[in-house]
């Protein structure tokens, strides 16, 4: 063990320093992790052989000779894909491929903000954007959201007090299809409404589309980037939810004039090779038809959670039956404090996401729980909320009766 003095020399402003990891919990409702039986294995193995048989000596190369947007294969399928399912016109010139869509996030923050800007975001939002912003020193302004996703007149009213205050805010960030973590998608109509919003202020719209593919009937609204017009719409995706989050692949579609800019800081010599290669490969004969058996599944997960939260807490678990993904967003009454539920039901086995860590307004989500059920069994999913339950009962006396049967 070294006796050398680290901390003395470690730069200022870092973020708390990570838990050793401990493995998984035995009832794990937390992260974006997929369910491992319908990760398609046997078609990923073929898939890498067989690029790798035609194509291995590419990658002596960096960017496996097709530049530093990433595998031209893999964005070949991507456009074709945006065009027929998000009705975005693009080509392979408009993608860049990268390391997840952290860094896509990262890339189109490191060219729009610097510290003491103004970013307008979902109120209830993924965890890793709001910490990015809060990192980077900008100013968050949330905006509410009900059962038909972020509320325009909310926003309205944002812009134009910014306005009047002399703040043109960077960008609007949005997950319209599928938001993380409530499960609504953002109607027409108010995708209409947001682009007049963004047109009549001059401020761009951050699309994130991490979760479009998931929806239960596989019928998604246009994306905003394909009714941009007169609008600058940045538009981000990622292949960890419909085929595996291990494979760390994402995708930003934007304009050459924003793409060169990004490639100008996306100093990482190109996003893992391989795994480009293997999704190129497996992707545009088999894509489709994954991600219709995916969904299947995990709706049927997301069916055993409702049922498994109706039986053990009754009506003081509040949910909507979100719209497709992986996450349920859940109320619990006022006296629960999610913080010290974390804390006695990891305890016990069971770990949970705890809402304020998914919202701006920390008082707003003190007592919500983002529920992961794409990664547990039914049968995990049956006990791990019972356990729950359990739990919370102790600790806060809620849910007063489970199944029926009175506790005491």
């Amino acid at each position: 063990m070294s006796s050398f003095d680290f901390a003395s020399l470690l730069a200022p402003g870092l973020p708390p320093a990570a838990a050793k990891w401990n493995g998984l919990a035995k009832y794990s409702f937390v992260g974006g992790n997929n369910d491992p039986d319908q990760v398609p294995v046997e078609a990923l193995i073929k898939a890498m052989s067989d690029v790798l048989t035609r194509e291995g000596k590419d990658l002596a190369t960096y960017g496996l000779a097709s530049g530093p947007q990433g595998y031209l294969r893999l964005r070949e399928f991507l456009a074709q894909k945006l065009k027929r399912n998000a009705g975005i016109a693009c080509d392979a010139g408009d993608i860049l491929i990268t390391s997840g869509s952290l860094q896509a996030l990262d890339l189109v923050n490191g060219i729009f903000l610097a510290r003491g800007d103004t970013a307008i975001i979902e109120q209830e939002c993924y965890q890793g954007s709001i910490n990015r912003l809060t990192r980077l020193g900008v100013n968050v302004v949330g905006i509410p959201l009900d059962r038909g996703g972020m509320r325009m007149d909310s926003l309205a009213s944002a812009l134009a007090d910014l306005k009047r205050r002399g703040v043109r805010p960077k960008y609007i960030y949005t997950i319209p299809t599928v938001q993380n973590p409530t499960g609504t998608i953002l109607s027409e109509a108010r995708r209409h409404e947001l682009l007049r919003l963004a047109r009549e202020y001059g401020v761009p719209i951050f699309e994130d589309d991490c979760y479009a593919d998931l929806i239960w009937d596989g019928k998604r609204p246009l994306a905003l980037y394909a009714m941009s017009k007169g609008v600058g719409v940045v538009h981000i995706g990622s292949f960890s939810k419909s085929i595996a989050p291990a494979l760390r692949v994402g995708y930003i579609v934007a304009e050459w004039e924003l793409l060169s800019r990004m490639l100008a800081i996306k100093t990482d010599a190109g996003s893992g090779a391989l795994e480009q290669m293997v999704l190129g490969e497996y992707c545009p004969a088999h894509f489709d038809s994954h991600v219709s058996e995916l969904t299947r599944g995990l709706r049927a997960k997301l069916e055993t959670m409702m049922d498994a939260l109706n039986e053990h807490f009754g009506t003081a678990a509040e949910f909507d039956d979100p719209k497709g993904g992986i996450f349920l967003w859940v109320k619990l009454p006022d006296q629960v404090d999610t913080l010290k539920l974390y804390q006695s039901a990891l305890a016990a086995g069971v770990a949970i996401n705890l809402g304020p860590e998914w919202s701006v307004d920390k008082s707003y989500s003190r007592s919500r729980t983002r529920l992961c059920f794409a990664s547990p069994t039914h049968a995990e999913i049956r006990e791990g909320i019972a356990t729950l339950a359990e739990v919370c009962h102790r600790e806060f006396g809620v849910p007063a009766r489970i199944a029926n049967v009175a506790r005491g």
